[in-house]
């Protein structure tokens, strides 16, 4: 067996991370490939690594999927022996945008597994003002900064230093403060 090329590998990964997020997200290859105008042959062979996706039509893919571009695209390339097990601070994946106040980073080495671990930055002033409700269990550690964390009916205070977890609740977040908080944010099972 020969080894696999640098092009191979990074279209395996490619593929493979189009499958985690589209199944993640719930939509079948069907609805993907009306969604992008693409055949549902193509994104199988996309997905299994056998056919390379244009930056056009992985645009298309990143829309459908709600996610940003630049999610599919790593800085450093890991060497063969970290890929899946380490991931270095200059290679994170984003995701999120300031605009929204909100930005974070994949700190786990991809999608699969039964939980993601993501640095949460919360710009000053920044508030995720409609609550929601996620079928997941998830759990956080203050690094920096402040945190005015609802669930249902209760508010939450928490400062640096501080850590919480919460299962099925509606939730929503609020950073009260005038700089910038960062979180660890862990989510089970993966919603990314």
């Amino acid at each position: 067996m020969t080894p696999a090329t640098d092009g191979q590998r990074i279209r395996a990964s490619v593929g493979q991370d189009i499958r985690r997020l589209r199944r993640l997200k719930r939509i079948t290859i069907k609805k993907l490939a009306a969604a992008t105008g693409r055949s549902v042959g193509f994104l199988s062979q996309v997905e299994r690594g056998l056919s390379e996706i244009s930056v056009a039509d992985l645009q298309q893919v990143t829309r459908a999927l709600d996610v940003p571009l630049s999610w599919f695209f790593i800085n450093d390339p890991a060497p063969p022996e970290e890929r899946g097990y380490v991931v270095r601070s200059n290679a994170r994946r984003q995701v999120g945008a300031r605009e929204g106040g909100l930005v974070e980073e994949l700190l786990s080495p991809d999608l699969g597994g039964s939980f993601e671990v993501f640095r949460s930055v919360f710009e000053p002033g920044a508030e995720m003002a409609v609550a929601e409700r996620r079928n997941t269990e998830e759990a956080g550690y203050l690094v920096s900064g402040r945190l005015r964390l609802f669930l249902d009916d209760r508010t939450f205070d928490l400062e640096t230093g501080d850590s919480f977890r919460f299962s099925g609740e509606r939730y929503r977040w609020q950073n009260p403060g005038d700089e910038t908080t960062i979180v660890i944010w862990v989510i089970s099972p993966p919603v990314y």
